[in-house]
């Protein structure tokens, strides 16, 4: 491994940098590196711990003793020690002395790799020792808008995906065969990864970080990884990965109390404490933590090439009352609920991860806050996107009734128009959606097996015809029918079945049209990409609508029956005559259906229908959704 380009030695303009909050490449200041001082290879250690007395640097190179190595005391409380012959791979953690005398060992905040848990020591690793093979990737990314693309998410979880017989995980390189290619070949244009920061509790499901610089040791090296990564770009995928700024853990080798006091977070706990999910709330209003922070989300995008960082629970940062009752919070300067110090931390966070050529950042925000997914220089938030929580919770109140109920809640599958274009929405679902009792996203639905399925295929044809990006969860594509477990691997037997193997094709073929078809994802966020062709027949439970490209006479009809009644000869107004080509019948039986639909095409006639100049008269398939193209 070669030496991280990095001074041999601290300066007094890097000091003053990290103190001021506007070092934003810190993770090159500190941490461990490798470094060449004096003539002699070694390691130059670094950490701020500005009210220890003392601290030290211990491992396995002086049998973890307290007192051989004591770091040296510089300005904004570093501490800085450079120990000679020391190479990659040597395990080592801080022993911070507080003022008040109380010994603690903590492992470095900057650490670019650590132990597998249990064990918490961090290791000595090269800043970046994998040679990239996806510059053409880059060089395009750099280009695109995504916005005005295709954007089909997978979401998984590394650990749970698939696991070999012995019920070991897969490491990176296994991934990155397997993994990149089963979701390439589904169609899917991204990988969203949930949080391979290294966490000491499988159970938090990577959500509760302590080496925010390290990805996770349980599938291999940091360069395991850039290689998964690497891989995945030269397949053609963009790689999102969940960022957890929000809140951190307890545990005693972390960040809590790093010397002694509160430093990442609040001292009072009316500020510092998530009491809902046990956590700490980082301080966005100290110059080091935005530092730590900031440093961290450009150092996933430029030193791992990540497409993406979608900011895990965003409402818990914006307001201080989340999740607390009244008296158990502190209002801002202005009296007010909000968090002004973490809004000035996400808007900068966006800011900076604009500037990398063709990075994306994604919001998961759950309430009405205003502008999260627009510019900074507007008053908004600045990501790129937000999660469209609202549509998913509507879409699931409706598909969980029994159909005979259906006509009673017609606005909850039109509602979410209403607001559809107010930000640039992604309709997930999420890993959320599929545990603790919500059950799977099939047994969500009401019926016996049939109806469960063709109501799970219209649910996911609606969600892709709808405007907005997608996000499916793991083993959604084939029909998972047990809850999502992380302690096991999905029901991969289930594809023996022809009912599962056949939602997955349909999965497969929903990805490549959506892919194909500008109407679909070139207009998401105006009404110029969507017009109602009927959102009122409540009685039979349809609606009816198209989808626009840019060029608006590229377009796609679209019609719903979220009844297991067919529906023959069902007349729906069209913007003009001619030939309309069954584009796609979610009742094929490639699909698992019935095959009932329209023999492959449909002539418009001239009668003028729901205030258009034409018409077409349908067969409308049970629990189906069909769309039709000129």
């Amino acid at each position: 491994m070669q030496a991280a380009p990095v001074a041999s030695s601290l300066t007094s303009f890097e000091l003053h940098l990290h103190g001021e909050g506007t070092h934003h490449e810190s993770y090159r200041m500190l941490g461990s590196h490798l470094v060449r001082q004096e003539g002699a290879q070694g390691v130059r250690f670094a950490v701020w711990a500005p009210n220890a007395k003392e601290v030290t640097v211990i491992g396995e190179f002086n049998r973890w003793n307290r007192t051989s190595h004591p770091m040296q005391h510089r300005d904004g409380g570093v501490w800085e020690l450079f120990i000679p012959a020391l190479g990659p791979g040597e395990h080592y953690k801080y022993c911070v002395v507080s003022r008040g005398g109380e010994i603690q060992e903590k492992s470095d905040p900057y650490a670019f790799f650590a132990e597998a848990p249990p064990r918490t020591a961090s290791i000595v690793w090269g800043l970046n020792n994998h040679t990239w093979g996806d510059q053409d990737w880059m060089e395009a990314r750099g280009k695109r808008n995504l916005l005005r693309e295709p954007v089909s998410v997978y979401e998984v979880h590394l650990e749970s995906w698939m696991r070999k017989p012995s019920n070991e995980s897969l490491s990176y390189r296994e991934l990155a065969d397997r993994l990149v290619t089963y979701v390439r070949d589904l169609g899917y244009t991204h990988l969203e990864l949930m949080p391979v920061m290294e966490h000491p509790f499988s159970g938090s499901w990577g959500y509760q970080v302590t080496g925010y610089y390290a990805p996770t040791a349980r599938f291999g090296t940091p360069d395991d990884f850039r290689y998964f990564i690497d891989c995945a770009h030269q397949a053609g995928l963009g790689v999102i990965l969940d960022w957890v700024p929000g809140h951190f853990p307890r545990d005693a080798h972390g960040l809590w109390r790093f010397d002694g006091t509160a430093l990442y977070e609040h001292a009072d706990p009316r500020q510092g404490e998530h009491r809902e999910w046990g956590t700490l709330i980082f301080n966005f209003g100290r110059n080091e933590v935005r530092n730590f922070l900031l440093s961290n989300a450009l150092y996933w995008l430029r030193e791992f090439h990540i497409d993406g960082l979608r900011v895990d629970a965003v409402a818990s940062m914006l307001y201080l009352d989340y999740a607390r009752e009244q008296g158990e919070w502190i209002p801002n300067r202005f009296g007010g609920r909000e968090n002004l110090e973490a809004i000035d931390f996400l808007k900068r966070f966006n800011e900076l991860a604009h500037q990398e050529p063709g990075a994306i950042t994604i919001a998961e925000e759950s309430t009405a806050w205003p502008g999260v997914s627009r510019p900074v220089y507007t008053g908004g938030l600045g990501f790129t996107m937000k999660w469209n929580m609202g549509w998913m919770h509507d879409m699931f109140q409706y598909f969980i009734k029994d159909s005979v109920f259906r006509k009673y809640h017609q606005q909850l599958i039109t509602f979410s128009m209403l607001y559809a274009f107010t930000e640039n929405f992604m309709l997930p679902v999420s890993h959320d959606e599929v545990v603790y009792g919500k059950r799977s996203l099939i047994y969500k639905m009401p019926g016996d097996e049939w109806q469960r399925f063709a109501n799970t295929r219209a649910f996911l044809a609606y969600m892709f015809a709808h405007p907005g990006k997608k996000l499916l969860f793991m083993g959604t594509e084939f029909g998972q029918t047990s809850e999502w477990n992380h302690d096991t691997q999905l029901e991969w037997r289930l594809l023996q079945y022809p009912i599962h193997y056949k939602l997955q094709t349909m999965v497969k073929e929903l990805n490549w049209l959506y892919r194909r078809e500008p109407a679909l994802y070139e207009v998401d966020d105006t009404y110029h990409g969507f017009e109602w062709i009927d959102l009122q027949d409540a009685e039979s439970s349809i609606i009816t609508f198209i989808r626009f490209a840019r060029n608006r006479e590229d377009f796609i009809v679209f019609a719903c029956n979220f009844t297991p009644v067919p529906r023959e000869g069902y007349r729906i107004g069209v913007p003009r005559g001619g030939l309309y080509r069954e584009l796609f019948n979610t009742d094929s039986e490639l699909f698992g259906g019935a095959n009932l639909g329209n023999a492959g095409a449909v002539m418009a006639d001239e009668n003028p229908h729901h205030g258009r100049p034409a018409s077409l008269v349908i067969t409308l398939p049970p629990l189906a959704v069909v769309a039709f193209k000129p």
